[in-house]
């Protein structure tokens, strides 16, 4: 199936603009925002209220991959964005999943950076097989939270408040994907309690999705998140995990970037989005 769309300007919003009305209200705004109240949710259930980062418990963290993570945070979200390329909401661009070469460009280029960062700082000290570790540990929470508050949340309320153009889209989708960020942080189990904590999480936030609408890549995106993620939850990961990365934390993070990559696969299977220029 192909989608057509404008070549997106600077907000990367694209498409042809329209008002929102009631439906649209529903369809952009409202069913991601309860999408992503039922993944919070689950990840407070299977992993905040269990403290699975802080207390090394393989069995919960597999189950938490493939329960919050995967089904919940991953699979899910393409359902509503399937119906949002019918519409011509939103298309393949805008949501992050670009050609092999293009993302393989944005994950080196973020992979380099974040090395670089680790240099300049490792939370854990010279230890950089403890920040490995984290990473691996943190990544498939990183992928469901790239695909629920941007690839889910931010380009449907963009495509919602589109017709207020780029000064409108661009600020809206960068607050309110950071906002839903930092709640990822209220039901995380080793969320820092203090406002000053919470302050960094939302900074976090603000910085992933300035990166994600500016590189709309989902993979590059998931390993600035996870990456970020490692600097502000170092101090409660439990050191069992840091050691080495177990089996669980291997196939966790396996199994999350196998289905990444297979809704990846359908997607480009199933619709192709052909940009058409406006030449207005």
């Amino acid at each position: 199936m192909t989608t057509t769309g404008k070549i997106p300007g600077s907000d990367g919003s694209g498409g042809v603009p329209a008002v929102p009305d009631r439906q649209n209200s529903i369809r952009l705004v409202l069913i991601p925002l309860i999408l992503c109240a039922a993944w919070l949710l689950e990840t407070f259930l299977l992993e905040g209220n269990r403290h699975l980062f802080s207390r090394a418990d393989p069995g919960g963290l597999l189950s938490y991959t493939v329960i919050a993570c995967i089904l919940t945070g991953t699979l899910v979200p393409v359902f509503i964005i399937r119906r949002s390329f019918l519409t011509g909401d939103v298309n393949m661009f805008q949501i992050g999943f670009r050609t092999p070469a293009r993302t393989l460009t944005a994950c080196l280029g973020t992979a380099i950076a974040g090395y670089v960062a680790v240099i300049l700082w490792n939370p854990f000290g010279p230890d950089r097989v403890a920040f490995g570790s984290a990473f691996l540990l943190l990544l498939p929470t990183a992928v469901a939270s790239v695909m629920v508050c941007w690839v889910l949340t931010g380009t449907h309320i963009q495509a919602y408040v589109r017709p207020g153009g780029s000064r409108v889209s661009i600020p809206v989708g960068v607050v309110s994907t950071a906002l839903v960020f930092t709640l990822t942080s209220l039901v995380n189990g080793n969320a820092p309690p203090a406002q000053a904590g919470v302050s960094w999480f939302l900074a976090g936030g603000i910085i992933l999705a300035v990166f994600y609408f500016s590189v709309r890549d989902i993979y590059a995106t998931a390993i600035a998140s996870s990456g970020i993620s490692v600097f502000l939850m170092a101090g409660g990961i439990d050191p069992a995990y840091l050691a080495g990365p177990g089996t669980e934390t291997i196939l966790s993070a396996l199994f999350s970037l196998a289905a990444l990559a297979g809704i990846h696969w359908y997607l480009f299977r199933n619709y192709t989005t052909v940009m058409v220029p406006d030449n207005r």
